[in-house]
């Protein structure tokens, strides 16, 4: 099987690079060319159009920015799709739009699914990321072999456009998580604690998180770097707030911190890492929320093992 992959940014390439260290044959695709380069010095194939990935391989995957940009590459590759061509798409976006470009690619003949990764950039890296997978379940056992090349929990949602219901759904709570620590430990700092045990106290009692494990020691290392950025969390709880409101569910908590988002935006720019709203807390009371003994970088320390579906 012949794999394709477009968009090789800080997600995709990590994704990408597990089908390289499994033996996967593969071509990829990115308006960077030095992203290009060091993947082709790995072993891969360049192709220089998303129309030329769709023509020359079986499978295409796609990792890309925003809802936007995936239509833009899916209109340049629907004329290439037929009888058994796979279209794959890795992209955080929008339910509404992954179903619409599916049916596109369905009845054009190929099979469509939406995969989305969660679990951080340093998972994705490790092939220890999970994945969910929208899709019908004779394409879903078509494409596993394949995620379990990338992912070690594979769950089959549902039907196309559930993965991505679930994945905006699960970053609306990770955003939460990290507004509530960066609150959290700018309080701990102001009553006078220390930070590193402030830090076991909530990994350790009821108030722990995935984020809490992750985020919090990059926000207390002051390096911040968890490789997202403000502006992927505004789209995502932008993403989150319109399942909301074609559902009809009123909303208290998420407007909220789309605030707070737009505020960090302005005060910092669009490209600032994302842990670092808690500068909007430490501008404010001229408080350094740091401490020795913390990575500036989260690293996977657990060993690639092969990737497996979660039954539900």
């Amino acid at each position: 099987m012949h794999v394709g992959f477009i968009g090789l940014g800080n997600v995709g390439a990590k994704l990408a690079g597990s089908l390289l260290r499994n033996n996967v044959c593969l071509s990829v695709f990115d308006l960077n060319a030095d992203l290009v380069e060091m993947f082709t010095q790995r072993g891969a194939m360049a192709r220089g159009s998303a129309a030329d990935m769709m023509q020359s391989c079986d499978v295409v995957i796609t990792c890309l920015p925003s809802p936007a940009i995936s239509d833009r590459v899916m209109q340049d590759m629907l004329p290439f799709v037929q009888t058994g061509k796979i279209w794959m798409e890795m992209s955080t976006t929008d339910e509404a739009e992954v179903k619409r470009l599916g049916a596109q690619v369905i009845a054009a003949g190929g099979l469509a699914v939406d995969c989305p990764v969660s679990g951080g950039c340093h998972r994705a890296a490790t092939g220890n990321i999970s994945i969910f997978a929208g899709c019908d379940r004779s394409t879903f056992e078509t494409i596993l072999p394949l995620l379990t090349k990338m992912g070690r929990r594979i769950l089959h949602t549902g039907a196309l456009g559930s993965a991505s219901v679930l994945k905006v759904i699960t970053n609306y709570l990770a955003t939460a998580n990290l507004v509530s620590c960066a609150e959290a430990l700018t309080v701990a700092k102001g009553a006078g604690m220390d930070l590193g045990v402030a830090y076991e106290a909530i990994k350790i009692s009821s108030g722990t998180s995935f984020v809490h494990e992750t985020e919090s020691q990059v926000i207390l290392n002051g390096s911040r770097d968890i490789s997202f950025t403000m502006d992927l969390v505004a789209k995502d709880i932008g993403l989150f707030q319109d399942v909301a409101d074609r559902a009809d569910v009123p909303l208290e908590l998420n407007p909220l911190l789309i605030s707070i988002f737009k505020d960090g935006i302005v005060r910092y720019g669009a490209r600032e890492l994302s842990p670092n709203i808690i500068k909007r807390l430490e501008d404010k009371t001229g408080l350094s929320v740091r401490a020795e003994g913390f990575p500036a970088e989260m690293e996977d320390d657990e060993d690639e093992v092969p990737g497996y579906e979660i039954k539900r």
